[in-house]
């Protein structure tokens, strides 16, 4: 931005009011490059018939709509489209087995009951007895009876007060590896609930 350091910092405590928060402090303190070796980070996702569309990442750009519909700009969806859940585990050595959630709601027994038995073999197996389980936080990871599980039984979770507010890109799954994932399927194969699932 072509200012000193002194004007970026004063901008942003003074103008704009914003302020180092926790995870950032104690991050600083207290994560180093070997610590992230160590870590498992936890992610889901829906996965629709309909295929992935992302309206903030596809964008076209043309003279007038008619030109970017040619190129592929409409999207059409339907109305409650068959859909699975996925859930992901990844580390720095890679991705792990997804486990696919096919009928109902998932709440905090379930995720404790069908998910987070099969992160902690995968956990294990990546990466031994000593790692470190990361998830966002969605309200079922927040559930009390999830944060007592993972501290429980794995050997290191962070736990939701430890969590770094609204930073997808912390996640590699969020930020890099769902949108490479969903660009390796054969869309146009996807006719029902089994071949989205294969």
């Amino acid at each position: 931005m072509k200012v000193s350091h002194t004007t970026m910092r004063r901008i942003i405590k003074e103008d704009l009011g914003l302020k180092l928060r926790s995870f950032g402090i104690w991050g600083r303190k207290n994560i180093r490059k070997s610590m992230t070796e160590k870590i498992l980070f936890a992610e889901e996702k829906y996965f629709y018939i309909d295929e992935i569309y992302n309206k903030q990442n596809d964008r076209i750009y043309a003279p007038t709509r008619e030109e970017a519909d040619r190129k592929g700009g409409m999207h059409f969806k339907t109305q409650h489209p068959v859909h699975v859940m996925v859930w992901l585990r990844s580390c720095y050595q890679e991705v792990t087995r997804p486990v696919i959630i096919e009928k109902g709601t998932i709440n905090a027994a379930r995720y404790i009951e069908e998910i987070l038995p099969v992160a902690l073999k995968d956990g294990k197996r990546l990466l031994g007895n000593d790692f470190i389980f990361q998830q966002d936080s969605a309200s079922l990871h927040k559930d009390g009876k999830t944060q007592s599980w993972c501290k429980q039984y794995f050997p290191d979770f962070w736990p939701y007060g430890r969590w770094p507010p609204n930073s997808p890109d912390l996640n590699p799954l969020d930020y890099c590896m769902w949108s490479e994932f969903g660009e390796q399927i054969n869309w146009s194969r996807i006719t029902n609930k089994q071949t989205l699932i294969d």
